[in-house]
């Protein structure tokens, strides 16, 4: 098997950079050839990867972080090219959802080498200016990308701690903003939800910020996306539920509520969106869910 393991050295942690090699050593030894993709930025490895795939490759492994798997699947979604993760990010949430966000390098390897393979769906953001971003896990807007962007501005620490501290700084200014949310459900029907919201979260995948789940009951093959939205309720009320959300069982606070959908179109001014953990434009966006488009390795 043909194997590209793409890292990205322009990622904020460099832990990968070993993680790769030692990947890439454990599928030579199991008789795989592999070439190591490394870009000096993001669109240096994006391009790596497309001229790589126009050659042909069996598959993609990365050696990263949400940010960096987002890379990856923006190109290999549709092709049927599988997708591996060595998971060594912040965050590792698209790793979690696949399993593998505990595995050492040569344990993430060695998934690959066993070929287990399953397909999953992927969530495509649609801007007014008709471009478009997939992303696997979670859509995050107001409260919660806010958090993303302290987050991602900080060194230290390293993982969940990381957004806990992040999510603790943004409460001192915690606001609701207006929003209009219109919903395409999972039953056909259409809704419009309209006020002021803490948050308004768009889930693929179930967790955001390194194991939050935000989306508890989503899954990544069921054709569907998990919106999850929190109305305000005051700033020590909402700290005072912080744990229930660590859990997962907010959903079932009067302040919060969920919906399946098809499609989720948002508004708010002023308000940008998160996605895998990186900023992809300000509000308004669509949000519609891309069934079984992508094909990954699974533990």
């Amino acid at each position: 098997m043909d194997v590209a393991l793409l890292l990205n050295p322009a990622a904020r942690a460099g832990a990968h950079t070993g993680a790769a090699t030692r990947a890439a050593e454990r599928l030579r030894a199991a008789g795989h050839r592999v070439a190591i993709i490394s870009g000096g930025s993001a669109a240096e490895s994006s391009a790596l990867l497309r001229a790589a795939l126009e050659v042909g490759t069996d598959a993609v492994v990365v050696a990263g972080g949400d940010g960096t798997v987002s890379l990856a699947l923006q190109e290999l979604a549709g092709t049927g090219v599988p997708l591996g993760i060595v998971p060594c990010g912040t965050g590792n949430d698209m790793a979690a959802a696949l399993g593998v966000a505990d595995l050492d390098a040569d344990a993430a390897a060695d998934a690959v080498i066993a070929g287990r393979v399953r397909t999953i769906d992927l969530a495509r953001i649609i801007r007014p200016d008709g471009t478009s971003v997939r992303y696997g896990t979670v859509l995050a807007s107001g409260f919660d990308s806010k958090v993303n962007d302290r987050a991602n501005r900080m060194r230290w620490p390293r993982g969940r701690s990381r957004y806990t501290l992040a999510i603790l700084a943004e409460f001192v200014t915690l606001a609701g903003a207006p929003f209009v949310l219109e919903l395409d459900l999972a039953d056909g029907s259409t809704r419009t939800v309209e006020g002021d919201l803490v948050m308004a979260t768009v889930g693929n995948g179930r967790t955001y910020g390194g194991g939050i789940p935000i989306c508890p009951d989503a899954a990544l093959d069921d054709g569907l996306l998990d919106v999850t939205i929190v109305r305000p309720a005051g700033r020590l009320r909402l700290l005072r539920l912080l744990p229930r959300v660590y859990r997962g069982t907010h959903t079932g606070l009067p302040e919060v509520s969920t919906f399946r959908a098809h499609r989720v179109r948002l508004a708010s001014p002023g308000v940008t969106a998160y996605a895998d953990g990186d900023p992809v434009g300000a509000l308004p966006l669509q949000v519609e869910v891309e069934p079984r488009a992508l094909r990954v390795f699974a533990a």
